[in-house]
């Protein structure tokens, strides 16, 4: 028993230590973290073409006896060779023509024309939030550096809406490439519903997994109202507005039958809004028939003109792998511990509050 105590003792003294240890490391990297500018993130560049053909070698690797791989290897370095020759010829001729074109409109087509076409391909993986729009507004400021009408930029979208403005500045974001007459495509895997759907229909083409879940054309809000609890206690709600819709419904206050209606207009107002939205973008889309909040998986999505074609992402972008060049294209932020854990616990609550959003609006499961 004695052991056992002295044990105790000394383990609660080398907790103890370890914690005051890590609180002062926390305290130290906070103060340094403040007399320092705060880093403003910077983009990344991934050639997609290479982790392709990285995969592709790995794999025949494996597969081919070593004689077998020693010619493949010979006759890829001759192809290789043969490309560039070719490559190096047409940038001479290109060359030739812009130094021989005096109209500069014409001499930056033939420059265009004459280089590989170029694939943008952004991540947007949406909260209720829409809190990437930061970081996807970063990504379209760098893309737009460069990108020309002779491109194309493929934004995979993930998301079951959210907020109304947020997921209103994101589309806007997106239609950035579109005003600049740059083709657009969104990937649907997974889902694009209400918010996430408003941004997809903004592309000029929108792709779908065979079972993406794609529409929710349609605007919810709900709350609780604690105010006939507050009455049983005898307990007094008062709330005080300048203009007569200041406040409409309340958790708290009793809500009035106007006050309902009123709420209730602005809802089918945004309604109404998103429905033009939608149908601005896709004419050929029947808007009363899907702007009812329901969903549909991707070959149904098909059939009411909500989606262009079935297909994953994975399969386009490894099929464009073949005539373009393709970079993935990413705004990181490097952050500090406080925001690490910050973020971390948001995003658990987020996850949480999804998953009993979904359970609650009885989502279908295999």
């Amino acid at each position: 028993m004695e052991f056992l105590a002295n044990y105790g003792l000394f383990f609660a003294k080398a907790v103890t230590v370890v914690i005051a240890f890590g609180a002062i490391v926390i305290m130290i990297v906070s103060a340094s973290g403040r007399g320092r500018k705060a880093d403003k993130g910077h983009i990344e560049v991934n050639h997609l073409n290479e982790k392709f053909e990285e995969m592709r070698d790995s794999l025949q690797a494996a597969l081919l006896d070593p004689e077998a791989l020693k010619l493949h290897d010979k006759a890829e370095k001759k192809r290789l060779k043969a490309e560039r020759a070719e490559q190096k010829k047409k940038a001479k001729q290109n060359q030739e023509q812009v130094a021989a074109s005096t109209d500069a409109d014409k001499a930056e087509d033939i420059a265009g024309a004459a280089q590989k076409k170029r694939v943008f391909v952004l991540d947007f993986v949406g909260d209720i939030k829409a809190s990437e729009c930061d970081n996807l507004r970063e990504e379209i400021n760098a893309v737009l550096t460069l990108a020309t009408p002779a491109d194309e930029v493929v934004v995979k979208v993930e998301s079951g809406g959210g907020m109304v403005h947020s997921y209103g500045l994101a589309s806007s974001q997106l239609a950035r490439f579109t005003d600049r007459k740059i083709p657009l495509t969104v990937c649907v895997d997974k889902v694009a519903a209400s918010g996430g759907y408003m941004m997809a229909c903004v592309a000029d083409k929108i792709l779908a997994a065979p079972f993406a879940v794609l529409g929710s054309i349609g605007v919810v809000a709900q709350l609780p109202n604690f105010h006939k609890l507050l009455k049983k206690n005898d307990i007094d709600y008062e709330m005080f507005t300048a203009g007569e819709y200041k406040r409409t419904v309340t958790m708290l206050g009793e809500n009035t039958p106007k006050a309902k209606e009123k709420f209730k207009e602005d809802i089918e107002d945004t309604h109404e809004l998103f429905k033009e939205f939608v149908s601005s973008h896709r004419p050929a889309v029947d808007i009363e028939k899907v702007a009812t909040g329901e969903v549909w998986f991707g070959k149904r999505a098909l059939e009411v003109a909500l989606v262009d074609e079935i297909k994953t992402s994975d399969e386009y972008l490894l099929t464009l792998s073949e005539t373009a060049n393709i970079y993935e294209v990413e705004f990181t932020v490097k952050k500090s511990i406080q925001e690490k854990f910050g973020l971390a616990a948001q995003s658990a609550a987020d996850r949480l509050l999804m998953t009993w959003w979904e359970r609650l609006n009885l989502q279908r499961w295999f």
